[in-house]
């Protein structure tokens, strides 16, 4: 079995998109599934907890780990199975998600383009069901490899197997903290067929003839829309949307917009969605700042560390802008982002 390095005692501020400072126990760099079994075997003799990270973009180090870090950085991306409409393409975990869509596209492998810039690796993209204008990463997996961790086995999973739901999956429901995704094939088309019905993506391209639409064009418009709106984590530190975009039943938003008739509001299997941003905006925290954490002027959904913040401080503002809108209009939101 191959024996990864397992360093002790280590800073995790670069390791994570909020910047903010903690320190884990143990850190192992993982470039092969064998170096996984062997760090969770090691691991286990050692009966310390563990966690595994990625990008660090959907993290909040409230306060040091005292246990394992493991951080994927496994690479490869290699087609598996083709034909003249499609290619089922194996990328490895650790690819980062971005650089996979736009290697995807310089080959003209379509269908994740409406996914561009989200961070975060290939292996984490499942967990969510990552989504963004119009489009999951359900609608082009076709099946992944994750390593079971009570028997060191790799176990295939197909799409139907994964329970994907809005930000949900089977491994953030029954399989959470049983698995640990390798490897994911997507199915991608050979042919562009452009998707931009979502409100966003469609007016920003409504002079566009349909000659001159590309798959390209679909991308780095998303780029620049999310741009515009999301600070970069490399200026000031944030990992996107805190909150969920909660759910309420039809009955609750009908009497909510009786009282706000400008309240949005989107239909779908689970009732009645709500932009997270327009409660918070409403509820008087957009662009509020105490200190170094605060909620971004720009974007409501957004916290931020505008340079020495703790974690402690951001899970304290994130309990107060849960409570002022559970107060102001009887809705709870809940941390999209992972709190350790």
């Amino acid at each position: 079995m191959i024996a990864a390095r397992i360093e002790q005692d280590v800073e995790l501020r670069h390791l994570n998109t909020f910047h903010v400072g903690a320190r884990a126990k143990f850190l192992a760099t993982i470039t092969e599934v064998e170096e996984l079994r062997s760090v969770l075997q090691w691991q286990q003799q050692q009966q310390v907890p563990f966690m595994l990270i990625g990008q660090g973009s959907n993290i909040l180090f409230k306060a040091d780990y005292p246990g394992l870090i493991i951080e994927l950085h496994t690479r490869g991306v290699e087609v598996v199975s083709e034909t003249d409409t499609y290619i089922d393409v194996k990328v490895q975990a650790g690819e980062i998600w971005h650089d996979f869509v736009l290697h995807s596209l310089q080959q003209g492998w379509y269908g994740l383009e409406n996914l561009s810039l989200i961070p975060g690796t290939v292996g984490a993209a499942p967990v969510q069901n990552i989504g963004a204008y119009g489009t999951e990463v359900k609608d082009s997996l076709l099946e992944l490899d994750a390593l079971e961790l009570a028997s060191g086995q790799l176990r295939r999973f197909d799409n139907a197997d994964c329970h994907f739901n809005y930000r949900q999956s089977y491994f953030k429901q029954e399989g959470k903290d049983r698995f640990i995704i390798c490897a994911v094939t997507f199915r991608l088309s050979r042919k562009s067929q452009p998707k931009i019905e979502y409100p966003a993506l469609k007016a920003a391209l409504a002079a566009v003839k349909p000659e001159h639409l590309t798959p390209q064009l679909v991308s780095d418009t998303v780029c620049a829309i999310r741009r515009s709106k999301l600070p970069d984590p490399g200026v000031i530190g944030n990992a996107g949307s805190f909150f969920w975009n909660p759910h309420i039943d039809q009955q609750q938003f009908l009497r909510l917009q009786q009282r706000y008739p400008e309240l949005p509001g989107y239909a779908d299997q689970d009732g009645v969605k709500i932009p997270a941003a327009w409660l918070i905006e409403r509820a008087g925290w957009k662009g509020y700042r105490e200190g170094d954490v605060g909620v971004h002027k720009d974007h409501a959904l957004v916290l931020v560390n505008y340079g020495n913040a703790t974690g402690a401080e951001l899970v304290a503002l994130s309990e107060k802008i849960q409570a002022s809108v559970l107060d102001k209009f009887a809705i709870q939101l809940w941390p999209e982002v992972r709190i350790v």
